[in-house]
Parts: structure tokens; C-alpha cells; sequence
């Protein structure tokens, strides 16, 4: 079995390459980092430090490497004779992906059992995002054709990979806990075999869950953090303070997944504290710069704040933790961050309003609208 994995940094590597690899797929990563590509093809094996409670190291080799922008042509052979492709790369990079498996299809075989294709992204359907992109590099005739030689399911992950030490070369540290969610029903009977992950009638609800309470939970404590002065994710839950405001902003998102989904109150109760746990713990080192990096993209109209704060107000929910949070992130000053860097810019140049048509995509009238602008109003007048 062979499966090949679009993205070898250290979530590729720590997470869903290492999956991949205790199911027994050889895994071909796929990047267009050469230098790291050069050294996964130089290297038989790299470790995965996990870290917390049952802790251990655990050992991935037999793998390979593939520079997907200088040897596009052997990328497609890859792809042609895979049984699985996964990605780690971003949202935001899945069009870029796009024609390397559009080739890989139309080099398959037509009787090779479909391509299991699976983005794992922090984005809600990402796999779909993926399979649209696919479908718009061929036309309307062939696409039947290609679409019949792959099977697309939406997932979602969940694992915390912090910030790697410049000196762990190829080694990963990843907390002990993990999830990989998969939706069941585009396999049919046929899922492929992947012990780590669990397969799921319904996603959403898996999706939802995790981005509104993981997500959104990791990305407030690094604004609160940051603004109390602190470094790391730890210890900035370890402030009283901001673990208050945290865990107001999960008790409303709790709120919205419960109304929403078929989770019990305490059953969510459980698993925000879990969350919170995981964030506390102090053997990883994650920093409020790495979590909060990239605050537009965060702000955005499905997104961790804005997202679960439409859907509250719309319902005539409280949503003070959330916009508290918002404007948090509105005061995420880190020049080395060009997402924050443009923020800076544009609260500066824009009038509240257009600010938040242009960023949130809230427009006038919805619920959430007036108060997102007195939000942004606020953080501009800092």
C-alpha cells in the first residue's frame, strides 16, 4: 500500500505521515522545501517525540521523498499507483496542489481502485475545497471520468504540534493526544484500513466541534496571552486572568455546538476541559507568536471567532468572550507576522465599517455587524 502526503513539515511528518506509516502505507512525501526534501531522501528514519501523559518516541522510516516542483513528471507516476493522498499544507496552498493530482488521475489506470484523496487542513470541508480545484483544471466531459477514479472525503484533525527546535532536524515533538476524523459514506464498504483514525457517518458536527472549541480556544489564548506579556501558550493559561477569558469564550462556543449538534452538555463540558488541559501542558513549547500568527485568515467570515459569533447572535446569544476575543486579535501586533503587519495597515486606513465588510464579510444588517464595528472601532483608537 502506498500513500502519498503533500506537505513534510512537522505536522506532514508528526501527525499524518506517522499515521500513515503505523498503517502499514509507505508514504511518499511530497513538498517543494528541496533542502527538506534532500534531507528526508538522505535520512532512513526520523523520530516523533510525543510528550504528556503516555508519553514515548515512536520511530518512522521506510518512506520517501519527492520534490513536487522539480520533479513534477515522477510526482504523477506516484500519484497513478497510490492508494491514498493526503495534505498538510494550508488551505490556502490546496490550489496549488490541485494539478498535480488532476495529472496523477488522468495517468491512472481506469480499472486501479479510486485514489483516496484527503485534505487535512484547520478548515471546515477542505477536501471538498480541494476536489473544486481539481474539477476547474478539467472541463465538463472529462470530469466524469476523473472524478470515478477518486474517492474525496472531507476530514478533521486534531493534534497540537508546536514550534520545532532549530537543532531537531528531522525529529518532531507532538503532544500524546490525537484525532483524525474521516466521513464514511463517499468510501461506501470500501474505507481504506488507517487504525489511527476513526471513520464517521456525519462529519460536521466533528468538524464544528473541533474548530469552535480547539481552534478557537488555542487561538484566544494566544491574543490574551499576548496582550498579558506572555511567551508561551502555557503560560499564558496559567494567568488567571486569561484562563477567564478563555474559558468564557468556550462556554459560548459550547453553547452554539450543543444547541447544534448531538453532544450533551456534559459530554462538551468534558471535552473543553480536555482542551484545556492539552493547552496547559508545559513540555510543549508553543508560543502565543505561532498560534496567533496569521490573524486575518482568523478573522475571517467561517472562521473560529467570527463563525460561531454570527451563529450566536443571530440566535440572540451571548457573544461577549467572543467579541472580547475579536478584539484581542485585532491588538496582535507581531511584525515579523506579515498577516499582522496588514492588519495594523488596514485598521489604520479603513473606516470601521468597511473593515469589518472587508475582513469578517459580515455585512450591515446581520446581528453581529454593529457590534463587530465598535469592536474594531475600539482596537483602531489604541
Amino acid at each position: 500500500m502506498k500513500a502519498v502526503h503533500f506537505g513534510a513539515g512537522n505536522i506532514g511528518r508528526g501527525f499524518v505521515g506517522l499515521l500513515l506509516h503505523d498503517a502499514g502505507y509507505e508514504v511518499v512525501f511530497a513538498d517543494v522545501n528541496a533542502e527538506l526534501i534532500d534531507r528526508l531522501a538522505a535520512s532512513e528514519r526520523y523520530l516523533v517525540h510525543e510528550v504528556g501523559q503516555g508519553a514515548r518516541d515512536r520511530t518512522v522510516d521506510g518512506y520517501r521523498a519527492i520534490d513536487s516542483r522539480a520533479e513534477a513528471a515522477a510526482l504523477v507516476q506516484e500519484l497513478a499507483t497510490a492508494d491514498i493522498a493526503t495534505t498538510a499544507v494550508g488551505p490556502t496552498i490546496l490550489r496549488f496542489i490541485a494539478p498535480h493530482l488532476v495529472e496523477g488521475l488522468r495517468a491512472r489506470s481506469a480499472d486501479a481502485p479510486p485514489l483516496a484523496i484527503m485534505a487535512c487542513e484547520n478548515a471546515i470541508n477542505a477536501t471538498d475545497l480541494l476536489r473544486d480545484e481539481i474539477a476547474s483544471l478539467s472541463s465538463p466531459e472529462e470530469w466524469p471520468t476523473l472524478s470515478a477514479r477518486a474517492v474525496f472525503a472531507n476530514t478533521a484533525v486534531d493534534r497540537i504540534v508546536p514550534g520545532q527546535s532549530a537543532e531537531a532536524g528531522l525529529d518532531v515533538t507532538v503532544e500524546t493526544f490525537f484525532e483524525w476524523a474521516i466521513e464514511r459514506p463517499p468510501f461506501g464498504e470500501h474505507a481504506p484500513e488507517i487504525p489511527g483514525a476513526h471513520f464517521v457517518a456525519d462529519l460536521a458536527p466533528y468538524i464544528e466541534r473541533k474548530l469552535f472549541t480547539v481552534n478557537t480556544g488555542h487561538a484566544a489564548t494566544a491574543y490574551f496571552g499576548f496582550l498579558a506579556g506572555h511567551e508561551r501558550i502555557s503560560d499564558a493559561l496559567a494567568d488567571p486572568a486569561v484562563a477567564s477569558e478563555v474559558e468564557r469564550v468556550l462556554g459560548e462556543t459550547s453553547t452554539l455546538i450543543v444547541a447544534k449538534h448531538d453532544f450533551g452538555a456534559e459530554e462538551q463540558a468534558a471535552y473543553r476541559a480536555k482542551i484545556l488541559e492539552r493547552f496547559r501542558n508545559p513540555e510543549l513549547p508553543d508560543t502565543v507568536e505561532r498560534v496567533g500568527r496569521q490573524p486575518l485568515r482568523k478573522l475571517g467570515r467561517h472562521e473560529r471567532f467570527v463563525g460561531p459569533a454570527a451563529e450566536l447572535a443571530e440566535a440572540g446569544r451571548p457573544i461577549d468572550g467572543l467579541l472580547s476575543a475579536i478584539g484581542a486579535a485585532l491588538r496582535f501586533d507581531v511584525p515579523a507576522d506579515p498577516e499582522s503587519v496588514e492588519l495594523a495597515e488596514l485598521l489604520r486606513t479603513r473606516e470601521p465599517a468597511a473593515f469589518v465588510h472587508e475582513v469578517t464579510g459580515i455585512a450591515a444588517g446581520h446581528p453581529l455587524h454593529d457590534r463587530l464595528v465598535e469592536t474594531v472601532a475600539a482596537a483602531g483608537t489604541d
